[in-house]
C-alpha cells in the first residue's frame, strides 16, 4: 500500500469505522455462544462414535438425567410428598418423557429401582428422567425452573446427567467467553498505553486488533465453522496474534524515528523491517494450526481451521490497518529501561540456570494428565461440583456400555449364559470404580417380583419385557435375537484410576466369567478417547509445528548454527509448560491443550524477529549484531510478553478450572518463550564469545 493512503487524514478515521462497522456486522450477524456437542464433545460424523452409535442402533435406550433429593428436615413422611410433587411437575416438563422415583415405583421390592432410586444416603433418594433429544440448553433451563419452584428449607437438589454436564459446561464456557475475553482486551489496552503512553497506538492497536477478531469470525462463519468448545477462545486467540505484529512495528518504527527520520521514512522502515519476520511468524503459526487437520476429532478440526484463517488474517490486517495510526496520529514513546535486556545474555548462571530448569521441567513430562477426571471441569469449591461429587459416590457419573455375548455363540437367555451374566454383575458391583450396574440379571429379578411372573420361564419373561405393553423395556438390555446383552454401568469419577486400566479390567471381567466383549462404549469411553487425542495432538501438533519450525528458522537465520539453536530452543516452551503441569498434576484438557501452541507462537515470532534484525545488522556491517539486535528488539519482546501475560493472567481469575489452566499455561509458555528468545537463544547461537551481548 502507497505510503500517501496511511498518511492522509481520513486513514485513521477510516479504520476506526472499520473496527466499529466489523464489531457491528458480529454483534448482528455473527453467534459467537459456545456450541458444546451432545456427546462430551465429539460430533455425530466423528470415528470415536461408532462404538456408542452402534449400541444405539442393538439397543434403543434413551438419554436420561438424573436428580439427587435429600431430605433436609428429617421428616420422611413431608419428603414423600415434597418428591411426589416434585415427580409431577418435572413429567410436565417439554422434554421430559418419564419419571421414576421412590413415589411412582416400590424401590425397596425391586432390585432394578432398588439400584437406580436409592442411595447409600438413607435421607437422599433419585429421581430417574428419560429425556427426548431436546437441546440441553433449553432442556435444563425447564428442569431448573421447576426444581427451583419445589426446592425449599427441606429439599435439598442436585441435577446430573449427560445433557446437565453438556449444557453446564457450555455454560461455563460462554460466560468466561464474556467475561474475561472482555477484561483480558481491557487489560491490553492499559498495558499498551503504559509502554507506549500514547493513545493513539492504544486506539489503533484496538481498532486493529478489532477488525482481525471481526474479519477472523464473519470468515470462520462463512465457512460454517461454528464456535464450539475449543474456538470459544478465539477471540483472545486472534487479538494476540495481531498483537505481536504490532508491537513489532511499533518498536521499528519508534526506533526509526529516535534515530532522526521523519514520520514519513520512519513508517516506511517499520513496515519493512518488520513485515519479512511477521510473514514467517505467520507461517509458522500456520501451519502449527493446519497440523490439526489431521485430527479425527471435530472440535480439533474446527480449531485447526479457524486459527489458520486467523493466523493469515491477523497478519493482513496488521500491516493493512495499523499504519494509518502510525502515519497520522501516533507519538510513541518507548520505555528506554526496556533495553536493559541486552545485558542478560552476559550472565552464564542465567542461561545454565534456564537449561537446567528445562531439563527438571522435562522430567515431568511422563506424568502429565491428558486424561482428567469429569469432575475436573468443574471448581472443588463450587456448589455444582460438590453436588456431582455426592452423586458419583452414591452410584457414579460417567455412563459405560458394556455389549456381551456368550462365549459359544449361544442365545443369552439359556441357562449358562444367564450364570455367567450374574457372576459378571457381581464382580462390576465389586469393583470400586463401578457404581449402578443395570443388566439381564438385574432385569429379570425385577420381573419376578411382579405377579405371577416368578411361574414364567426366562425366555417368556425377557419377551414380555420387550413388547410394547412394557414399553421394550427388555430391548435395552438384550437384543431382539437374543445374541448379545448390555450391561449398563455408571462410573465414579473420583476414583484416581487411569479410564484405559479401568475398562481394561473391566473387560477381562467380561472373559472371566465366561462371556466374550463385543462393544464398550458411553460418555466414560468417548472420554478416554478424547484423552488419547489430546496426547496424539500434543505429539503430532507440537512435533509436526517444530520440524516446520526448523526449516523456517534455516531460512530466516541462514546458518545453521543458529537454526539449530532456534529450534532447541522452542522446544524448550512446551517442554516448560507441559513438564510443570506434570509435575503439580494439573490436567490438560482438550480446552486447555491449545496453550501450548499459542505459546509456541510467541516463542517463534520473538525468535523470528530477533534472528531477523541480527541478520540485517550483520549485512549492514555491523561487528556487534547479536548485542544490537537485543538492544532493538528486546523492548517490543518484553513489552508483547509483558501485555499477552497480563491478559492471560485475567483467565486466571476464571471459575472455571479449564479457563485457569489455559490462562497459565499461556502464562507459563510466554515467560518461558522470552526467556528462550533474549536470554538462551543470544549465548549460544552468536558464533564467537565477543558476539554474545
Amino acid at each position: 500500500m502507497h505510503l500517501d493512503i496511511w498518511q492522509s487524514r481520513a486513514a485513521p478515521w477510516c479504520a476506526v469505522a472499520l473496527a466499529l462497522l466489523g464489531l457491528s456486522i458480529v454483534a448482528f450477524f455473527v453467534d459467537v455462544s459456545p456450541r458444546v456437542e451432545g456427546e462430551f464433545f465429539f460430533a455425530e460424523d466423528d470415528p470415536q462414535m461408532q462404538a456408542l452409535q452402534a449400541v444405539q442402533a442393538r439397543f434403543p435406550v434413551g438419554v436420561q438425567a438424573l436428580l439427587r433429593v435429600r431430605d433436609l428436615a428429617d421428616d420422611p413422611e413431608a419428603h414423600l410428598v415434597r418428591v411426589q410433587r416434585l415427580t409431577s411437575d418435572l413429567l410436565g416438563v417439554d422434554g421430559v418423557v418419564g419419571a421414576y422415583s421412590v413415589t411412582t415405583e416400590n424401590a425397596a421390592a425391586s432390585p432394578l429401582f432398588r439400584r437406580v432410586l436409592l442411595t447409600p444416603d438413607p435421607d437422599a433418594t433419585n429421581i430417574v428422567l428419560d429425556v427426548d433429544d431436546t437441546d440441553p440448553e433449553l432442556l435444563l433451563p425447564r428442569i431448573e425452573e421447576v426444581v427451583s419452584a419445589n426446592e425449599s428449607e427441606a429439599l435439598e437438589v442436585v441435577i446430573s446427567g449427560v445433557p446437565v454436564i453438556v449444557e453446564l459446561i457450555r455454560r461455563s464456557l460462554d460466560r468466561d467467553l464474556a467475561v474475561f475475553s472482555l477484561s483480558a482486551i481491557l487489560v491490553f489496552a492499559l498495558l499498551i498505553g503504559l509502554v507506549y503512553r500514547d493513545a493513539a497506538v492504544v486506539v489503533g492497536t484496538l481498532c486493529t486488533c478489532c477488525v482481525s477478531v471481526a474479519s477472523t469470525l464473519l470468515i470462520v462463519q462463512a465457512l460454517g465453522v461454528p464456535i464450539g468448545l475449543l474456538t470459544a477462545n478465539l477471540v483472545t486467540i486472534i487479538f494476540v496474534l495481531t498483537l505481536s505484529h504490532v508491537v513489532f512495528i511499533t518498536g521499528n518504527w519508534s526506533r526509526a524515528l529516535e534515530s532522526g527520520q521523519d514520520r514519513r521514512a520512519a513508517l516506511a522502515i517499520g513496515v519493512r523491517q518488520t513485515f519479512e519476520p511477521s510473514f514467517w511468524s505467520m507461517a509458522t503459526t500456520l501451519l502449527g494450526f493446519l497440523s490439526l487437520l489431521i485430527a479425527t476429532a471435530r472440535p480439533l478440526r474446527e480449531l485447526g481451521v479457524a486459527g489458520a484463517v486467523g493466523a493469515v488474517t491477523a497478519l493482513a490486517v496488521a500491516y493493512l490497518v495499523y499504519p494509518a495510526f502510525l502515519g497520522r496520529w501516533a507519538r510513541a514513546r518507548t520505555h528506554g529501561g526496556l533495553r536493559a535486556v541486552a545485558g542478560l545474555g552476559r550472565r552464564r548462571a542465567i542461561v545454565a540456570g534456564a537449561g537446567a530448569l528445562v531439563v527438571m521441567l522435562a522430567a515431568g513430562l511422563p506424568r502429565l494428565d491428558t486424561d482428567p477426571s469429569l469432575l475436573s471441569y468443574f471448581s472443588p469449591a463450587s456448589e455444582i461440583r460438590r453436588g456431582l461429587d455426592r452423586i458419583d459416590a452414591d452410584g457414579g457419573t460417567s455412563t459405560l456400555d458394556l455389549v456381551v455375548r456368550s462365549a459359544d455363540g449361544t442365545r443369552v437367555d439359556g441357562p449358562a449364559a444367564l450364570a455367567a451374566m450374574e457372576a459378571l454383575q457381581g464382580a462390576l458391583e465389586a469393583d470400586s470404580a463401578v457404581g449402578v450396574v443395570l443388566s439381564p440379571p438385574v432385569l429379570i429379578a425385577h420381573a419376578r417380583t411382579l405377579p405371577l411372573a416368578g411361574l414364567l420361564p426366562v425366555p417368556l419373561l425377557l419377551d414380555i419385557a420387550s413388547g410394547e405393553r412394557l414399553g421394550g423395556v427388555g430391548l435395552g438390555y438384550v437384543s431382539p435375537d437374543r445374541g448379545e446383552a448390555r450391561f449398563a454401568l455408571r462410573i465414579r469419577e473420583g476414583v484416581a484410576e487411569p479410564r484405559r486400566s479401568v475398562m481394561a479390567r473391566l473387560t477381562e471381567d467380561v472373559r472371566r466369567a465366561g462371556l466374550e466383549p463385543v462393544l464398550l462404549a458411553g460418555l466414560y469411553d468417548l472420554q478416554a478417547q478424547l484423552g488419547d487425542l489430546i496426547a496424539s495432538s500434543l505429539r503430532i501438533g507440537i512435533g509436526g509445528l517444530l520440524l516446520l519450525f526448523l526449516g523456517v528458522a534455516a531460512i530466516v537465520s541462514r546458518s545453521a548454527r543458529v537454526a539449530l539453536t532456534m529450534w532447541l530452543c522452542l522446544i524448550a516452551i512446551p517442554t516448560v509448560i507441559l513438564g510443570a503441569f506434570g509435575h503439580l498434576r494439573i490436567a490438560v484438557d482438550i480446552i486447555t491443550s491449545p496453550a501450548a501452541n499459542i505459546a509456541l507462537a510467541i516463542g517463534a515470532d520473538a525468535m523470528i524477529h530477533l534472528v531477523a534484525r541480527v541478520r540485517t545488522l550483520t549485512g549492514a556491517g555491523s561487528t556487534r549484531p547479536w548485542p544490537e539486535a537485543l538492544a532493538q528488539v528486546g523492548g517490543p519482546v518484553l513489552a508483547a510478553t509483558g501485555i499477552v501475560c497480563a491478559g492471560f493472567g485475567i483467565f486466571v481469575l476464571s471459575s472455571f478450572p479449564p479457563t485457569r489452566r489455559f490462562g497459565l499455561a499461556v502464562i507459563l509458555g510466554s515467560f518461558a518463550a522470552a526467556t528462550m528468545a533474549l536470554v538462551v537463544l543470544p549465548r549460544i547461537a552468536a558464533p564467537t564469545a565477543t558476539e554474545t551481548p
